[in-house]
């Protein structure tokens, strides 16, 4: 029995190497390796950004014979493979796999070499398994439950990876050897600046996370600051934070959805960081008719959200990040979005891409979380981890090859005579610390 597990395990080796020259021989191996689960290495055993590990023989079968991204993913949550090393490496992998066998042929014929390989043990569940939502999309109720299945994870782990501030959103780097606690100062303070806070105005925050933003705009331009989040836990961090520094009588965030605003309620200045990529392609509209409504003449509102390329097709299956990550997000080009504005109203003073900045954020995020692998794993389980490893990781790919953008758009609810009230130039935007 022992002699014919050691030839079916030999053939599994020497299939799996073939299926890894055929796949990703050539420049790609310049970068990533692998090694098989009995030590052998592929293409040779010379130290790479990245390591594939395929931890049984079965492993190249389950993570290719789906032939999806989601396929590939769940192999990783589920350790059939993993990654030493630049884990973002991988993905330029992906990318030359998917035009080797972009016909169904190809498809065809890559299936029937891999169904030779043993299908491996089944599967443990996780405690996060994919989003499943109820009610119509877009909806407060649906919302609701898709904000709490990506924040909702624990505090503790966010606060592991994060600056000490908990932004959770795009830095701005003066240059590559700032720390993530600069960089992410440098945005709050360029964002307040944009918006040109002055002391004793009213500041809404739609989206605001753990309450960074409100916190230091109270601080630094002595600004009375409302924040509103989805997450009761978010929520209650924030405010004992707010608490802690003694803001409470000029900052709170409350659980609410922006729609749910008091129609009395009216604000000096709007900002949204990150939030806007929850609302949803059919509601933008919405979204920005009821900043409008929330906004006073005269006053400036500035949106920061991540962009997809014009062209980009949805598809129909769910994505890794729709089952995993941001159930129920959405991303929609530039051009999509300011239209959306322009006809709500608004005049667009500003349009800046960060995209550069925030490929330089997600690595930070996940050297930080690679570092603290055994703390992280105090607050959530291994598959957790690794959704958040995989997707950041991935996240910061797409940024670098230009398959994601994040903007700043500063808009401008113009008073009477279309007077703006505005400075002429930019220039107070990089005075100071910038």
């Amino acid at each position: 029995m022992a002699d014919m597990q050691t030839g079916s395990s030999g053939r599994a080796v020497e299939l799996t190497l073939h299926l890894l020259q055929k796949f990703f021989g050539g420049k790609s191996a310049e970068n990533v390796g692998a090694r098989l689960w009995d030590g052998t290495c592929w293409p040779d055993d010379h130290p790479r950004p990245a390591t594939i590990v395929l931890n049984h023989p079965g492993a190249l079968r389950r993570m290719l014979l789906p032939g999806t991204q989601v396929g590939l993913a769940e192999a990783y949550l589920h350790n059939d493979f993993d990654v030493e090393g630049d884990l973002e490496a991988v993905y330029s992998l992906a990318d030359g796999l998917a035009q080797q066998v972009n016909s169904v042929l190809a498809k065809l014929r890559a299936a029937g070499y891999l169904l030779k390989l043993p299908p491996g043990a089944g599967r443990k569940p996780g405690k996060r398994g994919p989003a499943r939502l109820e009610g119509k999309l877009h909806s407060l109720e649906r919302d609701r439950q898709a904000v709490t299945y990506h924040y909702d994870v624990s505090n503790d782990f966010y606060s592991l990876w994060l600056d000490r501030r908990m932004a959770y959103s795009c830095a701005y780097f003066q240059g590559p050897n700032d720390d993530l606690d600069c960089a992410q100062e440098n945005k709050l303070d360029y964002i307040c600046r944009k918006l040109r806070l002055r002391p004793g105005q009213h500041l809404l925050d739609i989206g605001c996370g753990w309450g960074g933003l409100v916190i230091y705009a109270a601080q630094h331009y002595d600004v009375a600051a409302t924040g509103i989040t989805l997450s009761r836990p978010q929520a209650d961090l924030a405010n004992a934070r707010i608490t802690e520094v003694g803001l409470s009588d000029r900052c709170r965030v409350q659980v609410r959805d922006y729609r749910a605003m008091g129609e009395s309620d009216r604000y000096d200045a709007l900002v949204s960081v990150g939030m806007f990529e929850h609302v949803g392609a059919k509601l933008l509209p919405v979204y920005f008719a009821r900043a409008w409504e929330l906004l006073k003449p005269g006053g400036v509102f500035l949106n920061h959200g991540i962009a997809n390329r014009v062209g980009e097709k949805p598809s129909s299956k769910r994505s890794f990040s729709d089952l995993y990550v941001f159930p129920d997000g959405e991303l929609t080009p530039i051009s999509t979005s300011l239209l959306a504005a322009e006809e709500t109203g608004f005049e667009v003073l500003d349009v800046e891409s960060l995209r550069e900045h925030y490929a330089m954020t997600l690595r930070h995020w996940v050297r930080r979380l690679e570092a603290c692998h055994d703390q992280a794993l105090q607050y959530v389980d291994e598959l957790t981890y690794r959704v958040w490893r995989l997707f950041m990781s991935g996240s910061a790919y797409g940024f670098k090859v230009g398959r994601l953008d994040v903007y700043q758009t500063l808009l401008v609810r113009s008073g009477a005579g279309g007077q703006s009230c505005l400075p002429l130039t930019r220039a107070d935007w990089y005075a100071g610390k910038l």
